[in-house]
C-alpha cells in the first residue's frame, strides 16, 4: 500500500463507488421496481462463498475474490445485457479495455484484479466456474424474490428458461432445485380458489 499513489487509489475507488449506483440493467427490461445495484449483487454472491463447507475443494478466498471482481468493468461499459444486441466478442473486449483502466494504475493490487478477472471470464478453473454458478443463481433468486414481493407470480420466467440446465456445480443445483420447487408450490396455491384452502 505504501508504494500506491493517493490520487491513484483514489481514482480506482471512484470506480467503485459507481456500482454502488448503477442498477442492473436487467431488471429495467423486466419493468422490475426498486431493483438492485450492481455492486449490490456481487455482494449477495460475496456472502454466499461463506456457504463453502471447510471439506470443499475450492478455494474460498479465490471464489469470494472473484465475485467481488467479476462485474467491476461495468463501472465504465455499464451492464450489457443481451437485449442490448452487443455480439460476446465484442461485449469482452470492451470490458477487457474497462479492466485495463480500472486496475492499470494501482500498480500490484490492479494487476491482482485483472488477472481474477480474466480468471472469471476464462471459466477454467473451478473456482471460477463456481461462482459462474454463483452469478446465475443469484439472478434466479433476486428474481423470485421481486415476484414474491411484488405478488406476480411467474413474472420473471424468462430468466429461469433461459438459465434452464446451465448449472453445474452439485450444491448449487440444489439451491436452484429448491428455489424451484418453492416457487412453483406458492404459485399453484396462489392459484387455488380461497374456497378449497385448507
Amino acid at each position: 500500500m505504501d508504494n500506491l499513489e493517493p490520487k491513484e487509489v483514489l481514482k480506482f475507488l471512484e470506480f467503485v463507488n459507481s456500482l454502488k449506483h448503477l442498477p442492473r440493467r436487467g431488471w429495467i427490461f423486466s419493468k422490475i421496481k426498486d431493483h438492485e445495484t450492481i455492486s449490490g449483487h456481487m455482494y449477495s454472491m460475496g456472502l454466499m462463498t461463506f456457504l463453502l463447507g471447510n471439506n470443499s475443494k475450492l478455494d474460498r478466498l479465490k471464489c469470494l475474490q472473484l465475485c467481488l471482481v467479476h462485474d467491476l468493468a461495468e463501472a465504465i461499459v455499464g451492464d450489457i445485457t443481451p437485449h442490448d444486441n452487443v455480439p460476446e466478442d465484442e461485449k469482452h473486449k470492451q470490458e477487457d479495455e474497462a479492466m485495463k483502466e480500472i486496475t492499470g494504475h494501482i500498480g500490484q493490487p490492479g494487476l491482482l484484479i485483472y488477472n481474477l478477472y480474466k480468471e472469471y471470464e476464462a471459466k477454467e478453473t473451478p473456482e471460477a466456474r463456481f461462482v459462474k454458478d454463483l452469478d446465475r443463481f443469484d439472478l434466479l433468486f433476486t428474481a423470485a424474490c421481486y415476484e414474491k414481493r411484488d405478488g406476480e407470480a411467474l413474472k420473471c420466467q424468462e430468466y429461469f428458461d433461459a438459465l434452464e440446465g446451465k448449472f453445474s456445480n452439485p450444491f448449487v443445483k440444489k439451491l436452484v432445485e429448491t428455489l424451484e420447487q418453492e416457487r412453483n408450490s406458492k404459485n399453484k396455491s396462489d392459484n387455488i380458489p380461497n374456497g378449497e384452502k385448507n
